[in-house]
Protein backbone atom coordinates (compact mmCIF):
# COMPACT_ATOMS: atom_id res chain seq x y z
CA UNK A 1 0.00 0.00 0.00
CA UNK A 2 0.95 3.66 -0.40
CA UNK A 3 3.32 4.98 2.24
CA UNK A 4 2.03 8.22 3.80
CA UNK A 5 4.82 8.71 6.32
CA UNK A 6 6.67 11.99 6.28
CA UNK A 7 9.78 10.45 4.77
CA UNK A 8 10.86 7.71 2.38
CA UNK A 9 10.72 4.11 3.58
CA UNK A 10 14.43 3.68 2.89
CA UNK A 11 17.39 6.02 2.78
CA UNK A 12 18.86 6.36 -0.68
CA UNK A 13 22.05 4.30 -0.72
CA UNK A 14 22.91 4.25 -4.43
CA UNK A 15 22.60 6.89 -7.12
CA UNK A 16 20.65 6.05 -10.26
CA UNK A 17 23.06 4.87 -12.98
CA UNK A 18 25.98 5.55 -10.60
CA UNK A 19 28.60 5.16 -13.34
CA UNK A 20 27.34 8.34 -15.05
CA UNK A 21 25.66 10.19 -12.15
CA UNK A 22 26.61 13.93 -12.21
CA UNK A 23 29.24 13.13 -14.85
CA UNK A 24 28.37 16.09 -17.13
CA UNK A 25 29.32 19.52 -15.79
CA UNK A 26 26.88 22.44 -15.92
CA UNK A 27 28.65 25.83 -16.16
CA UNK A 28 27.71 28.01 -13.19
CA UNK A 29 28.16 31.56 -14.45
CA UNK A 30 26.31 31.38 -17.76
CA UNK A 31 22.66 31.63 -18.76
CA UNK A 32 20.48 31.15 -21.82
CA UNK A 33 21.51 28.88 -24.65
CA UNK A 34 24.88 27.95 -23.11
CA UNK A 35 23.16 26.65 -19.99
CA UNK A 36 20.56 24.92 -22.15
CA UNK A 37 23.29 23.16 -24.16
CA UNK A 38 24.65 21.67 -20.94
CA UNK A 39 21.22 20.13 -20.24
CA UNK A 40 20.53 19.14 -23.86
CA UNK A 41 20.70 15.41 -24.47
CA UNK A 42 18.40 13.48 -22.11
CA UNK A 43 15.40 14.82 -24.03
CA UNK A 44 16.75 13.28 -27.23
CA UNK A 45 17.32 9.97 -25.45
CA UNK A 46 13.70 10.00 -24.30
CA UNK A 47 12.36 11.17 -27.69
CA UNK A 48 13.83 8.04 -29.27
CA UNK A 49 11.11 5.99 -27.60
CA UNK A 50 8.49 8.14 -29.31
CA UNK A 51 9.71 7.29 -32.80
CA UNK A 52 10.69 3.63 -32.55
CA UNK A 53 9.63 0.89 -35.02
CA UNK A 54 6.44 0.32 -33.03
CA UNK A 55 5.39 3.86 -33.89
CA UNK A 56 6.08 3.14 -37.55
CA UNK A 57 3.79 0.12 -37.55
CA UNK A 58 0.89 1.90 -35.86
CA UNK A 59 1.31 5.13 -37.84
CA UNK A 60 1.48 3.31 -41.19
CA UNK A 61 -1.56 1.22 -40.29
CA UNK A 62 -3.45 4.32 -39.14
CA UNK A 63 -2.53 6.47 -42.13
CA UNK A 64 -3.17 3.89 -44.84
CA UNK A 65 -6.48 2.74 -43.32
CA UNK A 66 -7.99 5.98 -42.06
CA UNK A 67 -6.16 8.83 -43.81
CA UNK A 68 -5.27 11.79 -41.61
CA UNK A 69 -7.96 11.08 -38.97
CA UNK A 70 -5.59 9.66 -36.35
CA UNK A 71 -3.23 12.64 -36.53
CA UNK A 72 -5.23 14.03 -33.61
CA UNK A 73 -4.28 10.97 -31.53
CA UNK A 74 -0.59 11.56 -32.25
CA UNK A 75 -0.96 15.22 -31.23
CA UNK A 76 -2.87 14.43 -28.02
CA UNK A 77 -0.42 11.65 -27.14
CA UNK A 78 2.48 14.05 -27.61
CA UNK A 79 0.90 16.63 -25.30
CA UNK A 80 0.42 13.86 -22.72
CA UNK A 81 4.07 12.87 -23.17
CA UNK A 82 5.39 16.42 -22.69
CA UNK A 83 3.54 16.77 -19.38
CA UNK A 84 4.47 13.32 -18.08
CA UNK A 85 8.14 13.73 -18.98
CA UNK A 86 8.13 17.07 -17.14
CA UNK A 87 6.97 15.18 -14.04
CA UNK A 88 9.83 12.70 -14.55
CA UNK A 89 12.29 15.60 -14.66
CA UNK A 90 10.87 16.95 -11.39
CA UNK A 91 11.03 13.55 -9.71
CA UNK A 92 14.65 12.87 -10.68
CA UNK A 93 15.96 16.37 -9.96
CA UNK A 94 14.13 16.95 -6.67
CA UNK A 95 14.34 13.54 -4.98
CA UNK A 96 17.57 12.21 -6.47
CA UNK A 97 15.68 9.01 -7.25
CA UNK A 98 14.54 7.52 -10.53
CA UNK A 99 10.94 6.29 -10.74
CA UNK A 100 11.92 2.69 -9.93
CA UNK A 101 13.77 3.73 -6.77
CA UNK A 102 10.93 6.05 -5.79
CA UNK A 103 8.36 3.27 -6.20
CA UNK A 104 10.44 0.88 -4.11
CA UNK A 105 10.76 3.54 -1.39
CA UNK A 106 7.04 4.42 -1.45
CA UNK A 107 5.15 1.13 -1.77
CA UNK A 108 5.04 -2.18 0.06
CA UNK A 109 7.28 -5.00 -1.18
CA UNK A 110 4.48 -6.94 -2.96
CA UNK A 111 3.29 -3.81 -4.78
CA UNK A 112 6.76 -2.71 -5.85
CA UNK A 113 7.57 -6.27 -6.99
CA UNK A 114 4.37 -6.33 -9.08
CA UNK A 115 5.28 -2.96 -10.60
CA UNK A 116 8.72 -4.33 -11.47
CA UNK A 117 7.23 -7.38 -13.22
CA UNK A 118 4.82 -5.18 -15.20
CA UNK A 119 7.62 -2.82 -16.19
CA UNK A 120 9.86 -5.69 -17.33
CA UNK A 121 7.03 -6.96 -19.54
CA UNK A 122 6.70 -3.46 -21.01
CA UNK A 123 10.43 -3.29 -21.73
CA UNK A 124 10.31 -6.74 -23.36
CA UNK A 125 7.36 -5.62 -25.53
CA UNK A 126 9.25 -2.49 -26.50
CA UNK A 127 12.39 -4.48 -27.30
CA UNK A 128 10.29 -6.84 -29.38
CA UNK A 129 9.30 -3.91 -31.58
CA UNK A 130 12.94 -2.83 -31.89
CA UNK A 131 14.08 -6.33 -32.83
CA UNK A 132 11.43 -6.68 -35.52
CA UNK A 133 11.93 -3.13 -36.82
CA UNK A 134 15.70 -3.49 -37.12
CA UNK A 135 15.39 -6.93 -38.74
CA UNK A 136 12.88 -5.61 -41.28
CA UNK A 137 15.20 -2.68 -42.11
CA UNK A 138 18.15 -5.06 -42.58
CA UNK A 139 15.97 -7.25 -44.80
CA UNK A 140 14.82 -4.30 -46.92
CA UNK A 141 18.28 -2.77 -47.34
CA UNK A 142 20.42 -5.88 -47.80
CA UNK A 143 17.99 -8.66 -48.67
CA UNK A 144 18.95 -10.65 -45.57
CA UNK A 145 16.12 -12.97 -44.42
CA UNK A 146 14.05 -11.80 -41.45
CA UNK A 147 15.10 -14.71 -39.25
CA UNK A 148 18.81 -13.97 -39.83
CA UNK A 149 18.21 -10.24 -39.33
CA UNK A 150 16.55 -10.92 -35.97
CA UNK A 151 19.64 -12.87 -34.85
CA UNK A 152 21.94 -10.07 -36.09
CA UNK A 153 20.14 -7.58 -33.85
CA UNK A 154 21.65 -9.34 -30.82
CA UNK A 155 25.03 -7.92 -31.84
CA UNK A 156 24.01 -4.30 -31.23
CA UNK A 157 25.05 -4.87 -27.62
CA UNK A 158 28.61 -4.25 -28.87
CA UNK A 159 27.64 -0.76 -30.08
CA UNK A 160 26.17 0.05 -26.68
CA UNK A 161 29.26 -1.17 -24.84
CA UNK A 162 31.57 0.94 -27.00
CA UNK A 163 29.51 4.11 -26.50
CA UNK A 164 29.03 3.60 -22.76
CA UNK A 165 32.76 3.17 -22.29
CA UNK A 166 33.43 6.49 -24.03
CA UNK A 167 31.02 8.45 -21.81
CA UNK A 168 27.39 9.48 -21.66
CA UNK A 169 27.86 12.51 -23.94
CA UNK A 170 29.03 10.21 -26.74
CA UNK A 171 25.91 8.11 -26.31
CA UNK A 172 23.72 11.25 -26.49
CA UNK A 173 25.60 12.50 -29.58
CA UNK A 174 25.17 9.16 -31.36
CA UNK A 175 21.45 9.09 -30.60
CA UNK A 176 21.08 12.72 -31.73
CA UNK A 177 22.86 11.96 -35.02
CA UNK A 178 20.51 9.07 -35.80
CA UNK A 179 17.48 11.24 -34.99
CA UNK A 180 18.80 13.85 -37.43
CA UNK A 181 19.07 11.17 -40.15
CA UNK A 182 15.45 10.10 -39.50
CA UNK A 183 14.29 13.72 -39.56
CA UNK A 184 16.01 14.45 -42.90
CA UNK A 185 14.66 11.27 -44.50
CA UNK A 186 11.07 12.09 -43.63
CA UNK A 187 11.37 15.77 -44.47
CA UNK A 188 12.38 14.69 -47.99
CA UNK A 189 9.64 12.03 -48.20
CA UNK A 190 6.97 14.53 -47.15
CA UNK A 191 8.20 17.11 -49.63
CA UNK A 192 7.87 14.58 -52.43
CA UNK A 193 4.48 13.24 -51.24
CA UNK A 194 2.92 16.73 -51.30
CA UNK A 195 0.11 16.06 -48.80
CA UNK A 196 -3.00 18.27 -48.83
CA UNK A 197 -2.31 20.92 -46.18
CA UNK A 198 -5.98 21.62 -45.35
CA UNK A 199 -6.74 17.92 -44.91
CA UNK A 200 -3.69 17.51 -42.65
CA UNK A 201 -4.82 20.41 -40.45
CA UNK A 202 -8.31 18.93 -40.26
CA UNK A 203 -6.80 15.61 -39.15
CA UNK A 204 -5.36 17.31 -36.07
CA UNK A 205 -8.91 17.85 -34.76
CA UNK A 206 -10.29 14.90 -32.72
CA UNK A 207 -13.42 13.07 -33.89
CA UNK A 208 -15.83 10.79 -32.01
CA UNK A 209 -15.41 8.19 -34.76
CA UNK A 210 -12.15 7.17 -33.09
CA UNK A 211 -14.13 5.85 -30.11
CA UNK A 212 -17.02 4.31 -32.07
CA UNK A 213 -14.97 2.52 -34.75
CA UNK A 214 -13.40 -0.56 -33.09
CA UNK A 215 -10.65 -0.94 -35.73
CA UNK A 216 -9.75 2.73 -35.51
CA UNK A 217 -9.75 2.60 -31.71
CA UNK A 218 -7.38 -0.39 -31.73
CA UNK A 219 -4.88 1.52 -33.88
CA UNK A 220 -5.41 4.67 -31.76
CA UNK A 221 -4.56 2.73 -28.58
CA UNK A 222 -1.50 1.36 -30.36
CA UNK A 223 -0.43 4.91 -31.24
CA UNK A 224 -0.95 5.96 -27.62
CA UNK A 225 1.11 3.01 -26.40
CA UNK A 226 3.83 3.69 -28.97
CA UNK A 227 3.99 7.38 -28.08
CA UNK A 228 3.74 7.54 -24.28
CA UNK A 229 5.98 4.62 -23.37
CA UNK A 230 6.19 3.26 -19.81
CA UNK A 231 9.94 2.66 -19.78
CA UNK A 232 10.61 6.26 -20.84
CA UNK A 233 9.20 7.48 -17.52
CA UNK A 234 11.81 5.41 -15.68
CA UNK A 235 14.56 6.37 -18.12
CA UNK A 236 14.06 10.13 -17.99
CA UNK A 237 13.85 10.35 -14.20
CA UNK A 238 17.29 8.72 -14.13
CA UNK A 239 19.31 10.28 -16.95
CA UNK A 240 18.33 13.83 -16.00
CA UNK A 241 20.59 13.20 -12.98
CA UNK A 242 23.66 12.84 -15.21
CA UNK A 243 24.03 16.64 -15.01
CA UNK A 244 26.26 18.02 -12.26
CA UNK A 245 24.11 20.86 -10.91
CA UNK A 246 23.96 22.15 -7.36
CA UNK A 247 21.58 19.99 -5.33
CA UNK A 248 19.99 22.92 -3.47
CA UNK A 249 16.58 24.50 -4.08
CA UNK A 250 17.92 27.10 -6.51
CA UNK A 251 19.95 24.54 -8.44
CA UNK A 252 16.99 22.15 -8.63
CA UNK A 253 14.71 24.92 -9.90
CA UNK A 254 17.24 25.77 -12.61
CA UNK A 255 17.71 22.12 -13.58
CA UNK A 256 13.94 21.52 -13.86
CA UNK A 257 13.58 24.58 -16.10
CA UNK A 258 16.30 23.68 -18.59
CA UNK A 259 15.70 19.93 -18.57
CA UNK A 260 12.00 20.56 -19.32
CA UNK A 261 12.91 22.81 -22.25
CA UNK A 262 15.23 20.07 -23.52
CA UNK A 263 12.58 17.33 -23.31
CA UNK A 264 9.79 19.50 -24.74
CA UNK A 265 11.86 20.53 -27.77
CA UNK A 266 12.92 16.92 -28.37
CA UNK A 267 9.36 15.63 -28.11
CA UNK A 268 8.16 18.24 -30.60
CA UNK A 269 10.70 16.82 -33.05
CA UNK A 270 9.37 13.34 -32.27
CA UNK A 271 5.86 14.63 -33.01
CA UNK A 272 7.00 15.84 -36.43
CA UNK A 273 8.51 12.43 -37.25
CA UNK A 274 5.48 10.49 -35.97
CA UNK A 275 3.08 12.76 -37.81
CA UNK A 276 5.25 12.56 -40.93
CA UNK A 277 5.02 8.75 -40.99
CA UNK A 278 1.22 8.83 -40.74
CA UNK A 279 0.88 11.69 -43.25
CA UNK A 280 3.16 9.87 -45.68
CA UNK A 281 1.12 6.67 -45.33
CA UNK A 282 -2.14 8.59 -45.78
CA UNK A 283 -1.08 10.67 -48.79
CA UNK A 284 0.88 7.93 -50.56
CA UNK A 285 -1.43 4.99 -49.84
CA UNK A 286 -4.88 5.84 -48.44
CA UNK A 287 -5.68 8.55 -50.98
CA UNK A 288 -4.19 6.53 -53.83
CA UNK A 289 -6.42 3.50 -53.32
CA UNK A 290 -3.99 1.43 -51.21
CA UNK A 291 -5.98 1.41 -47.97
CA UNK A 292 -4.92 -2.13 -47.15
CA UNK A 293 -1.28 -1.17 -46.52
CA UNK A 294 -0.70 -1.92 -42.83
CA UNK A 295 2.76 -3.41 -43.01
CA UNK A 296 6.23 -1.87 -43.21
CA UNK A 297 7.21 -4.24 -46.03
CA UNK A 298 4.23 -3.18 -48.13
CA UNK A 299 4.96 0.49 -47.47
CA UNK A 300 8.57 0.03 -48.58
CA UNK A 301 7.56 -1.71 -51.81
CA UNK A 302 4.90 0.86 -52.73
CA UNK A 303 6.60 4.13 -51.79
CA UNK A 304 8.84 4.43 -54.82
CA UNK A 305 6.28 3.52 -57.52
CA UNK A 306 3.49 5.56 -55.86
CA UNK A 307 5.59 8.68 -55.31
CA UNK A 308 7.52 8.19 -58.55
CA UNK A 309 10.75 9.16 -56.79
CA UNK A 310 13.95 7.13 -56.76
CA UNK A 311 15.50 6.47 -53.35
CA UNK A 312 12.14 7.00 -51.58
CA UNK A 313 12.01 3.38 -50.41
CA UNK A 314 15.72 3.28 -49.56
CA UNK A 315 15.51 6.41 -47.41
CA UNK A 316 12.48 4.91 -45.70
CA UNK A 317 14.48 1.78 -44.79
CA UNK A 318 17.53 3.78 -43.67
CA UNK A 319 15.34 5.82 -41.33
CA UNK A 320 13.77 2.61 -40.00
CA UNK A 321 17.20 1.11 -39.26
CA UNK A 322 18.30 4.31 -37.50
CA UNK A 323 15.10 4.23 -35.47
CA UNK A 324 15.55 0.60 -34.44
CA UNK A 325 19.17 1.06 -33.41
CA UNK A 326 18.40 4.20 -31.43
CA UNK A 327 15.63 2.47 -29.53
CA UNK A 328 17.81 -0.48 -28.57
CA UNK A 329 20.28 1.81 -26.81
CA UNK A 330 17.72 3.60 -24.68
CA UNK A 331 15.80 0.39 -24.00
CA UNK A 332 18.92 -1.12 -22.47
CA UNK A 333 19.42 1.83 -20.15
CA UNK A 334 15.78 1.66 -19.08
CA UNK A 335 16.14 -2.05 -18.32
CA UNK A 336 19.21 -1.40 -16.20
CA UNK A 337 17.48 1.42 -14.31
CA UNK A 338 14.38 -0.65 -13.60
CA UNK A 339 16.26 -3.72 -12.37
CA UNK A 340 18.65 -1.75 -10.18
CA UNK A 341 15.95 0.57 -8.85
CA UNK A 342 13.40 -2.07 -7.88
CA UNK A 343 15.68 -4.97 -6.90
CA UNK A 344 19.10 -3.42 -6.18
CA UNK A 345 20.54 -5.97 -8.60
CA UNK A 346 23.40 -4.64 -10.70
CA UNK A 347 24.32 -6.51 -13.85
CA UNK A 348 26.97 -5.62 -16.38
CA UNK A 349 25.31 -3.61 -19.21
CA UNK A 350 26.15 -6.23 -21.86
CA UNK A 351 24.58 -9.00 -19.76
CA UNK A 352 21.43 -6.97 -19.06
CA UNK A 353 21.18 -6.11 -22.76
CA UNK A 354 21.63 -9.70 -23.80
CA UNK A 355 18.91 -10.93 -21.41
CA UNK A 356 16.43 -8.29 -22.62
CA UNK A 357 17.25 -8.91 -26.25
CA UNK A 358 16.92 -12.68 -25.97
CA UNK A 359 13.48 -12.31 -24.38
CA UNK A 360 12.41 -10.35 -27.47
CA UNK A 361 14.27 -12.45 -30.04
CA UNK A 362 12.55 -15.74 -29.21
CA UNK A 363 8.93 -14.68 -29.96
CA UNK A 364 10.07 -12.62 -32.94
CA UNK A 365 11.88 -15.64 -34.40
CA UNK A 366 8.91 -17.93 -33.84
CA UNK A 367 6.46 -15.54 -35.51
CA UNK A 368 8.77 -14.77 -38.44
CA UNK A 369 9.36 -18.48 -39.11
CA UNK A 370 5.68 -19.47 -38.86
CA UNK A 371 3.87 -16.40 -40.25
CA UNK A 372 6.53 -14.46 -42.18
CA UNK A 373 6.27 -10.75 -42.96
CA UNK A 374 2.56 -10.36 -42.18
CA UNK A 375 2.94 -11.96 -38.77
CA UNK A 376 5.81 -9.72 -37.70
CA UNK A 377 3.87 -6.63 -38.79
CA UNK A 378 0.88 -7.62 -36.65
CA UNK A 379 3.20 -8.44 -33.76
CA UNK A 380 4.60 -4.92 -33.97
CA UNK A 381 1.16 -3.35 -33.50
CA UNK A 382 0.28 -5.82 -30.73
CA UNK A 383 3.48 -4.94 -28.84
CA UNK A 384 2.40 -1.29 -28.79
CA UNK A 385 -1.06 -2.17 -27.50
CA UNK A 386 0.61 -4.15 -24.68
CA UNK A 387 2.68 -1.07 -23.84
CA UNK A 388 -0.42 1.10 -23.70
CA UNK A 389 -2.22 -1.31 -21.34
CA UNK A 390 0.79 -1.25 -18.99
CA UNK A 391 1.20 2.52 -19.14
CA UNK A 392 -1.16 3.21 -16.23
CA UNK A 393 1.07 1.20 -13.89
CA UNK A 394 3.89 3.68 -14.48
CA UNK A 395 1.83 6.87 -14.77
CA UNK A 396 -0.18 6.51 -11.53
CA UNK A 397 2.88 6.02 -9.26
CA UNK A 398 4.56 8.98 -10.97
CA UNK A 399 1.55 11.20 -10.27
CA UNK A 400 1.19 9.99 -6.67
CA UNK A 401 4.82 10.58 -5.80
CA UNK A 402 5.19 14.00 -7.48
CA UNK A 403 1.94 15.14 -5.80
CA UNK A 404 3.19 14.12 -2.34
CA UNK A 405 4.35 17.24 -0.48
CA UNK A 406 6.37 15.32 2.09
CA UNK A 407 8.49 13.89 -0.74
CA UNK A 408 8.59 16.86 -3.13
CA UNK A 409 8.48 19.78 -0.62
CA UNK A 410 8.16 23.11 -2.48
CA UNK A 411 8.37 21.31 -5.83
CA UNK A 412 5.14 19.38 -5.31
CA UNK A 413 2.72 19.51 -8.25
CA UNK A 414 0.50 22.57 -8.35
CA UNK A 415 -3.27 22.01 -8.15
CA UNK A 416 -3.59 22.69 -11.90
CA UNK A 417 -0.78 20.28 -12.79
CA UNK A 418 -2.09 17.68 -10.34
CA UNK A 419 -5.62 17.60 -11.76
CA UNK A 420 -4.48 17.87 -15.39
CA UNK A 421 -2.14 14.92 -14.94
CA UNK A 422 -4.88 12.83 -13.31
CA UNK A 423 -7.26 13.65 -16.18
CA UNK A 424 -4.59 12.34 -18.56
CA UNK A 425 -4.22 9.17 -16.47
CA UNK A 426 -8.00 8.72 -16.49
CA UNK A 427 -8.17 9.12 -20.28
CA UNK A 428 -5.45 6.48 -20.68
CA UNK A 429 -7.32 4.07 -18.37
CA UNK A 430 -10.66 4.62 -20.17
CA UNK A 431 -9.12 4.15 -23.63
CA UNK A 432 -7.54 0.90 -22.54
CA UNK A 433 -10.73 -0.34 -20.89
CA UNK A 434 -12.75 0.33 -24.05
CA UNK A 435 -10.16 -1.38 -26.22
CA UNK A 436 -10.02 -4.48 -24.00
CA UNK A 437 -13.82 -4.67 -23.94
CA UNK A 438 -13.93 -4.53 -27.74
CA UNK A 439 -11.22 -7.19 -28.01
CA UNK A 440 -12.83 -9.74 -25.68
CA UNK A 441 -16.56 -8.99 -25.50
CA UNK A 442 -17.66 -6.98 -28.55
Amino acid sequence: MWNNHSDWKFERTTNSLPEVFSSIDVPKNVQGWRKLLAFAGPGLMVAVGYMDPGNWATDIAGGSSFGYTLLSVILISNVFAILLQHLCVKLGVVTGRDLAQACKDSYSKPVSFLLWIICEIAIAACDLAEVIGSAIAINLLFGIPLTVGIIITILDVLVLLMLQNKGFRYLEAFVGSLIFIIFCCFAYELFMAKPAFAAVMNGLLPTTEILTNADMLYIAIGILGATVMPHNLYLHSSIVQTRNFERNDEGKKMAIKYATIDSTASLLMAFFINAAILILAASAFHYNGHKEVADIHDAYKLLEPVLGVKMASTLFAIALLASGQNSTLTGTLAGQIVMEGFLNIRLKPWLRRLITRLIAVVPALIVSIIYGENGTGKLLVLSQVILSVQLSFAVIPLLQITSNKTKMAQFVNSAFLHYTAWIIALIIIIFNAVMLWNMFFA
